[in-house]
């Protein structure tokens, strides 16, 4: 994929600063003032002195990479066997020992939704109490005091379980009680949870007698009454009547926000929820050059829809119809959500036993079961028949089990095996169904960033389903010991983009977010560096049916490549969170160069988000999104 903006090696910073001298008289070649003529196949680039991780059985020791002018791999070995590559124009980049590797490819995240996100001002996931959310929200209503009295206040990053003490339940009283008439609404970090006022419950028409969407939760207080938590499908009843963002305003953000992925070195993105509005957005940086990831959308089909495969089917191939010749695009993806989220107090994740009280007695609560393994199943086949392939969003066991159900009953209808069915998150596994995703040729795409303890993964959890089941949190090395093809995720903007301490944390389970003393089973589910690299490069690939493209470093591939400050196959597992990425090429063409101003600029962008909040000061919760302040 080559766009205009990124015209191929144009960024010369990190390029010159190599110099093809160097590794000329490195490798024993004539300088490049007295080199003949460029041989025929000589490389637009080449990067040596480099610790390649190719990905593959081969290359153990290369240690350099030849880009053709097709933006295709040349060559993968020695710095010595490559130096018939340089010509004369041939860029030539030292690599300095960081790690020369494929791209990295989130397999599920929401990247226009981290470029709509990041026009709103921010709470950043802090735990406050009432008292402290309400100053921060009262200096929101100041910064723009000229929306009074009917403009919405929208906040991004609300952390649905982050109001203390532990236990505090949102209800709109709390923001009702702020100095404004203006409709305010919350958007939780976790994308399934808004919390708003009466003002807007007002505007959305939202009574004791509105009945819940399917595939949503209108949250009652002990009255009956809405308290103003809306959940999952129930969301849009109050988000629909919020105003778009302008146009040029989302544009400009979402070029920063791409440009931010290709420091972060990722050069493919599922987006996971998508729909005609996201694929506007696509088509407008397509066209302006300003898309410097290969997308793949995964169109979303709700709760509804999915009952009725024909009609789905009809939906989805209208969308890709109407956008299929957007540039950068690849179509082939459908997305359904199985569940919720599991921590308290939301617990819309479907269980297979029933959630605990804080005192560890069962409820009859077991989370909400969106979509039956019967509609599921047929659902699937029509898709897979079609030559789709599903993305079911799952954190829950009865979930997870559910999307193996309605898989194993596609293959069974279609015949059809290699489809690459997909199950995210796995928040939660039974392990009665660990051996069952490499039998039925299902992708596990997992979050491992969330695999740290922390007040999501233990205070807002463990009481409430049990030491027996919170050991089966995210169980990525038991689906690997099954025969099971790991794939990753960020789920950016649920989380910050940390890719490379995504990258750690499946390691060690702690990562720089860990909280405490201990890991999370670290022991039981922790993966090696080998296999945590790949599941986020080649697995990715394999998940998104691109890894005939890319996802490896070898010969006749598409130079999808990241260079990295350091040698991330061999540094301290720690050592990995803090890794800078030097280069980034997608197609051969350089999307991101460190020593360039954008590419600092970037990069910048990057650190201060992975910095986290501060939640103890208004200027530091808000996330720099504030114009009074001058931080933005």
């Amino acid at each position: 994929m080559t766009s205009p903006q990124f015209s191929p090696l144009s960024r010369r910073g990190l390029l010159a600063s190599a110099g093809a001298a160097g590794l000329l008289a490195a490798v024993g070649a004539t300088p490049a003032a007295a080199a003949p003529a460029a041989p025929r196949r000589s490389a637009a680039l080449v990067v040596h002195n480099s610790r390649v991780f190719s990905g593959t059985r081969g290359h153990a020791r290369a240690q350099a990479v030849a880009v053709g002018r097709d933006g295709r791999i040349l060559a993968v070995a020695s710095d010595a066997a490559l130096k018939r590559f340089i010509g004369r124009d041939t860029q030539v980049v030292d690599g300095r020992g960081g790690t020369l590797m494929s791209g990295i490819h989130d397999g599920h995240a929401h990247p226009t939704g981290a470029a709509d996100r990041s026009l709103k001002p921010s709470v950043a996931g802090a735990e406050q109490t009432v008292e402290e959310l309400q100053k921060t929200l009262t200096g929101f209503l100041k910064d723009s005091a000229d929306q009074e009295p009917d403009g919405w206040l929208v906040v991004e990053d609300w952390n649905p379980v982050g109001l203390l003490p532990h236990g505090t339940s949102p209800h709109h009283s709390m923001l009702d009680a702020l100095p404004t008439r203006r409709p305010i609404a919350l958007v939780g970090g976790d994308g399934h949870n808004v919390w708003v006022n009466q003002r807007a419950l007002d505007i959305a028409g939202i009574t004791a007698a509105t009945p819940e969407p399917p595939g949503g939760k209108i949250v009652k207080d002990k009255d009956g009454k809405p308290s103003g938590v809306l959940k999952d499908d129930a969301q849009p009843l109050v988000t629909r009547h919020i105003p778009a963002p302008d146009r040029e305003q989302l544009i400009a953000a979402a070029k920063k926000t791409f440009a931010e992925a290709a420091a972060s070195g990722i050069t493919t993105f599922m987006e996971a929820v998508v729909g005609e509005n996201e694929l506007s957005l696509y088509q407008a940086l397509s066209e302006r050059g300003a898309l410097p990831q290969r997308i793949v959308p995964a169109l979303r089909i709700d709760s509804d829809l999915a009952k009725d495969p024909a009609a789905a089917l009809a939906f989805a191939r209208g969308l890709r119809d109407d956008f299929d010749g957007v540039r950068g695009l690849r179509f082939g993806t459908v997305k359904v959500f199985l569940d919720g989220v599991i921590e308290y107090p939301a617990q819309t994740a479907a269980m297979l036993e029933p959630y605990t009280d804080k005192d560890g007695k069962p409820t009859d609560n077991r989370g909400e079961l969106y979509v039956s393994g019967a509609d599921y199943g047929r659902l699937t086949a029509a898709f897979n028949k079609d030559g789709w392939q599903m993305h079911a969003h799952a954190i829950g066991d009865r979930a997870v089990r559910t999307s193996l159900d309605g898989y194993a009953y596609a293959l069974r209808e279609t015949g059809i095996r290699d489809v690459r069915n997909t199950t995210a998150h796995l928040q939660v596994v039974d392990p009665a169904d660990l051996p069952r995703f490499a039998r039925l040729g299902v992708i596990p795409c997992m979050q491992l960033q969330w695999a740290s303890p922390s007040t999501w993964t233990m205070e807002a959890l463990l009481p409430y389903i049990g030491a027996e089941r919170h050991r089966w949190q995210y169980p990525a090395r038991s689906l690997e010991r099954h025969g099971a093809l790991l794939a990753g995720g960020s789920d950016w903007p649920v989380d910050p983009l940390q890719v490379w301490n995504q990258v750690r944390t499946a390691v060690d389970r702690y990562g720089a977010e860990g909280e405490g003393d201990g890991d999370l089973y670290r022991e039981q589910e922790g993966i090696s560096r080998t296999s945590s690299l790949l599941m986020h490069t080649l697995g990715a690939a394999r998940q998104l049916r691109m890894d005939h493209l890319t996802g490896t470093v070898e010969r006749g591939k598409s130079a999808d490549l990241v260079l990295l400050d350091r040698d991330v196959t061999r540094c301290p597992v720690a050592d990995i969170s803090s890794a800078e990425v030097r280069l980034t090429l997608t197609g051969g063409t350089v999307v991101h160069d460190a020593d360039s101003s954008a590419g600092r600029a970037a990069a910048a962008r990057v650190t201060r988000a992975a910095a986290g909040p501060r939640p103890d000061a208004q200027a530091a919760v808000h996330g720099g999104r504030h114009s009074s302040c001058g931080c933005g």
